[in-house]
C-alpha cells in the first residue's frame, strides 16, 4: 500500500490508495489534459458541463474563469460528497490538482499534435478519446477530473442510470444554450466529441 511508505501523520490522508491507484489517476490526468491542450484548444472544440457552463457566462457575463470555475467545481464537490464520501472527494483532489500540473507543462511547450482545424470530425474524434480514456480512468479509480465528471457522478447515483447518460444530460443542456453565441456547425463537431468521450468513460466504468 502507498501508506507503507509515508510518515504517520499523512498515512490517514493516503488511507485506500495504493501506488498503483495512485499512478493511474496521474497517468489519466496526463492523458485527459493533453488532449485538451493539443486537440480541444488548439482546435477550437468545446465541451458541456462546466467547462461549457464557464463559457457561456464569460462570453454573457464577462465573469473570469480564473473566479467562476473554482465556483462552480467547489458546488459540485460540495453536492458530490453527500453522496459519494470522503474518499470520492480525496481522489477528486489528486486527480484535479494533477490535470492542473499536467497542464502547466503542456502549456510550456507548443503543441505536440498538427493543427487539425481544416479536419473538424478528426479532432472532434481525437479529442473525445483522450477525454474519454483520460477521465474514464480517473472515474474507475472512485474519482473525478472536476466538477463535470463529480456533477455527472452523482447525478448517475441518484437516478441510477448509467454514467454516459448523466453526461449527456448536463452536455446536452450546456450545448444548448452554447447556442446562443457558437455557431451550429462548431456545435456539432462538440456533440461528437461529448458522445464518444462519454460512451469510452461508462465502458471503463462499467468494468471495474
Amino acid at each position: 500500500m502507498l501508506t507503507d511508505s509515508l510518515p504517520y501523520f499523512m498515512k490517514r490522508l493516503a488511507a485506500g490508495l495504493s501506488w498503483k491507484k495512485l499512478l493511474l489517476i496521474v497517468g489519466g490526468a496526463a492523458i485527459c489534459s493533453f488532449g485538451l491542450y493539443n486537440i480541444h484548444q488548439q482546435n477550437g472544440i468545446t465541451e458541456g458541463g462546466i467547462l461549457g457552463l464557464m463559457l457561456f457566462f464569460n462570453h454573457w457575463f464577462s465573469i473570469s474563469p480564473t473566479i467562476l470555475t473554482p465556483i462552480l467545481d467547489f458546488l459540485c464537490y460540495a453536492v458530490a460528497f453527500k453522496y459519494l464520501g470522503a474518499q470520492f472527494l480525496k481522489i477528486s483532489a489528486i486527480s484535479t490538482l494533477s490535470v492542473a500540473f499536467f497542464f502547466d507543462i503542456w502549456e510550456r511547450f507548443p503543441p505536440m499534435l498538427p493543427n487539425l482545424s481544416g479536419y473538424p470530425l478528426v479532432a472532434a474524434l481525437l479529442g473525445g478519446i483522450f477525454v474519454g480514456v483520460g477521465v474514464g480512468v480517473i472515474v474507475r479509480q472512485g474519482g473525478s477530473s472536476g466538477g463535470d465528471d463529480a456533477l455527472a457522478l452523482t447525478i448517475s447515483h441518484l437516478a441510477k442510470c448509467r454514467i454516459a447518460r448523466a453526461y449527456l444530460v448536463t452536455d446536452f443542456v450546456v450545448l444548448g444554450l452554447s447556442l446562443s453565441y457558437i455557431p451550429l456547425q462548431r456545435i456539432a463537431f462538440s456533440v461528437v466529441t461529448v458522445l464518444l468521450s462519454s460512451f469510452i468513460i461508462d465502458r471503463l466504468q462499467s468494468e471495474s
